[in-house]
């Protein structure tokens, strides 16, 4: 995805997105196949507001008991929400592509954190990441290789040209400084979600500098200042818009990126209910 001279980005806009022929579209495996390969990425989404009353009893019974009790230590009924929204999802979506009660799936958490799926040992190793902000959810998965995802609210305050000089690179702070005042959050967010997406892919968190590597809009192309660190050849990285109010970006390491197929739809909130049931 590109952006243009002002920084506004043709990220895909998913809320316009036409109706394809995705590997997703076609509906959960069955009699314990997969729909899953190193070369397919599984994108869902979710917005809040499009989950009805009626919808969160079921959502929860999805998730596993310990999620549960940490549902319930959010102080904010919509940090808890999306909280539930967010892992109902990344369990639907592991059933949905891989088959099984979504109950069933088990997490490890890695040195800095990160959540890794524990997968059968017969089988692949499935790779999955979450993020939620606030009104929206999104799980990415994959097979074998290194992937983030990260979403963000547009409608939040922050003194973008500061906070950048703090975290980002360079020659992101002087794109920045160049785009009008009223661009100023969408490229600064358009950056943050990039930059967060690899962050949680390699599972550093907050021990990876944030302006030890930067981003270009235009190709979506990541550098390292350190060119030992990591080989940019073998990142892709999306870019999208699910609604007018939120930005996601995606990361995966693939030895032939070329060769990915990504898949991004809505979760379905019929198949989310009837696996809650």
């Amino acid at each position: 995805m590109a952006t243009d001279a002002e920084g506004e980005g043709e990220r895909m806009k998913l809320e316009e997105k036409p109706a394809k022929q995705g590997f997703l579209v076609h509906g959960p495996v069955t009699d314990g196949g997969t729909i899953m390969t190193p070369d397919r990425v599984a994108l869902w989404w979710i917005f809040l507001d499009r989950i009805a009353d009626s919808d969160w009893e079921t959502l929860e019974a999805v998730i596993s008991d310990e999620e549960h009790i940490r549902s319930e230590r959010f102080h904010f009924d919509r940090d808890r929400q999306v909280y539930i929204a967010a892992h109902a999802t990344c369990r639907g979506l592991l059933s949905y592509c891989l088959g099984g009660d979504p109950r069933s799936w088990r997490f490890s958490v890695e040195d800095h954190g990160k959540p890794e799926l524990i997968s059968p040992a017969d089988g692949p190793r499935m790779r999955v990441n979450i993020s939620h902000t606030r009104g929206l959810a999104a799980v990415a998965l994959t097979v074998d290789h290194d992937i983030g995802v990260d979403v963000e609210w547009l409608q939040r305050n922050a003194e973008t040209d500061k906070l950048a000089k703090r975290v980002f690179a360079a020659r992101e702070c002087r794109t920045l400084a160049a785009v009008p005042q009223a661009r100023k959050l969408e490229t600064f967010l358009s950056f943050w979600t990039l930059k967060e997406a690899y962050v949680k892919a390699i599972g550093k968190g907050l021990s990876q500098p944030l302006d030890a590597f930067s981003f270009d809009l235009d190709t979506l192309r990541i550098d390292f200042e350190d060119r030992l660190a990591d080989d940019p050849a073998k990142w892709h990285f999306e870019r999208y818009a699910p609604g007018p109010e939120h930005l996601m970006a995606l990361a995966i390491n693939h030895p032939e990126p070329a060769r990915l197929t990504i898949d991004a739809m809505a979760a379905p909130l019929d198949y989310l209910h009837g696996v809650g049931v």
